[in-house]
């Protein structure tokens, strides 16, 4: 039986450790028939070892998406492998350490560029280099965490994740009409290396497992990463610019 995702082409950003939300989503794509390309940066040695550890090891492309010519270059990088996209997973973010931990008041502007740039701008940018390759049809989809409320610890990066919610719906609109969908996944709480970065406290991590209605398992990405590849599928044509909330139900509860 065909795989949910047969014969895609999709493209996943923010692979870089087998914690990571994007490398479930790769697994979980190629699982469902699709063919994925990666992108890294930085530390690409250390992606493309992550990569052979998928069930089809898959081609990494550099990619920095606050340069430009990167960007610029990459239609061109992506066609050494594909013909079109179907899908494209956002899964950037980064704020420096004065944006997070309790220090939101005294944070400098430069700092806060940074977050809201790599973190929500980048986007817009990614889209835009994609442009030429996405297929009526395909999804944009983007990692979120919910950031309609202000979450201890967060700070900027709520503010950014924030600019990444309006930002969706504005691509949604300019998209819409080429057929292209542009969505969130908003999970809950993840033992990722982002997460580590942050900091938060232990309590809003055992709060979710508590009040989860479905309850939930912070070491365990895949089911975020099953949610992504619904989005990704053809499986919800008319669903654009919203935010799916991958938690548990957390959400959808009191305190």
């Amino acid at each position: 039986m065909p795989g949910l995702l047969a014969g895609k082409q999709v493209l996943i950003t923010g692979v870089l450790t087998e914690s990571s939300i994007a490398f479930h989503a790769a697994k979980v794509a190629q699982e469902q028939g699709a063919q994925v390309v990666l992108t890294g940066y930085g530390r690409l040695s250390l992606v493309r070892r992550i990569a052979n550890r998928l069930p089809d090891p898959p081609p990494v492309i550099e990619l920095d998406v606050t340069d430009q010519q990167m960007l610029d270059g990459l239609d061109a990088q992506l066609r050494e492998h594909v013909d079109g996209l179907d899908g494209v997973l956002h899964s950037i973010a980064f704020a420096p350490r004065s944006c997070l931990g309790e220090g939101f008041l005294e944070a400098p502007w430069q700092d806060v560029a940074t977050a809201v740039e790599v973190s929500a701008y980048s986007l817009k940018s990614l889209a835009v280099a994609c442009r030429p390759l996405l297929r009526p049809g395909s999804a944009l989809v983007g990692v979120d965490f919910d950031a309609r409320v202000a979450w201890p610890g967060y700070d900027w990066m709520g503010v950014a994740k924030a600019a990444l919610e309006s930002t969706t719906r504005y691509l949604a609109r300019e998209l819409g009409p080429e057929g292209v969908r542009v969505n969130l996944v908003a999970a809950g709480p993840l033992r990722t290396v982002a997460a580590r970065s942050i900091g938060g406290p232990d309590d809003v991590e055992q709060a979710w497992k508590e009040r989860a209605p479905l309850g939930w398992d912070s070491s365990d990405p895949e089911p975020v990463g099953r949610t992504i590849c619904a989005l990704l599928s053809d499986w919800l044509p008319v669903t654009t610019g919203s935010m799916v909330l991958a938690d548990g139900g957390f959400h959808a509860v009191g305190p």
